[in-house]
């Protein structure tokens, strides 16, 4: 399933970042991958791509936890786990996820966690309490069309304690069945990499990305060089309701409320400056993040 390739393919790159900064951090680290129905393979996926740190390994625990309906049959199926890994299974679904990162003695490190749930009921509030405690705590979380109609995830992860969150919704080839992907975390630096990775997926296979906070918004070609025209218009919308931020406030903007990069905004502001359509103070110099960009040239 195209969908699932996509989703397969954010988590395995943002393993790629979280674990060599989660275990610089600490001497342990966890990660949780919970899944509503059939995993398809990702599991293995996620465990040979923490085989393939195994030298970040040497003096560190990482914990890897798969819940799952029937996680003792996933996790037989699983590689043996590289030196300083251990592997457990945990039968049932996300709601067991507070029951796992108990078990696996998560509290006080960091924490990555996979929640797949295409099919399904959206998380609960203990579900997203037990993930934000984390030290730091990351979620990556995919739900279905039953699981994301009518759910505030924005409220929900704000309430659970992450302040830093992003959506995307992935358009299927045939545009039924949409997944909503989330990401939250406490870390500018995790979610510009999950960024970075959402616009990197190879191959998607048809799959297009639509903005779930735009009623309005089109599915997009995924390509590291995306069409810019829908943040042109939601960073000028965006300034005509604040009429003044800082650079750095408009890259924040732009990393949580909108499917682009933080690096697009850059872009964007300088078509918008060369165009006369914004000002900035000081006028001359690069761009750096204290600019401030204003809607009155």
């Amino acid at each position: 399933m195209p969908l699932r390739a996509v989703t397969g393919h954010l988590l395995i790159r943002q393993l790629g970042h979280w674990l060599p900064d989660a275990l610089h951090r600490s001497r342990r680290a966890t990660l949780v991958q919970a899944y509503g129905d059939d995993p398809d393979g990702t599991p293995e996926a996620a465990l040979r791509a923490c085989g393939e740190a195994a030298h970040l390994l040497r003096g560190r625990q990482l914990t890897v936890v798969v819940v799952a309906d029937h996680a003792v049959d996933v996790v037989a199926r699983l590689d043996a786990p590289s030196p300083g890994m251990a592997v457990h299974g945990v039968p049932g679904g996300p709601d067991r996820v507070p029951v796992a990162l108990k078990a696996a003695a998560a509290a006080g490190a960091p924490v990555l966690t996979y929640l797949d749930a295409p099919t399904g009921p959206a998380p609960g509030p203990a579900t997203l309490a037990a993930v934000a405690g984390g030290r730091p705590g990351e979620l990556l979380m995919v739900l279905g069309p039953a699981a994301s109609a009518g759910y505030d995830h924005r409220a929900a992860l704000d309430a659970a304690g992450f302040p830093l969150v992003t959506a995307v919704e992935l358009v299927p080839p045939d545009g039924d069945g949409r997944w909503l992907v989330v990401y939250a975390t406490r870390l500018g630096r995790a979610l510009d990499a999950f960024k970075e990775a959402l616009w990197a997926v190879d191959g998607a296979g048809g799959v297009r990305y639509r903005d779930p906070d735009d009623p309005d918004a089109a599915p997009v070609d995924v390509t590291p060089g995306p069409d810019l025209a829908p943040l042109r218009r939601a960073l000028v919308a965006h300034l005509d309701r604040v009429r003044r931020a800082s650079v750095t406030d408009l890259r924040r903007f732009t990393a949580t409320a909108t499917i682009y990069r933080s690096g697009d905004t850059d872009r964007v502001l300088a078509d918008l400056l060369t165009a006369g359509a914004v000002g900035r103070e000081p006028r001359d110099g690069r761009l750096a993040g204290d600019v401030v960009i204003s809607t009155s040239a």
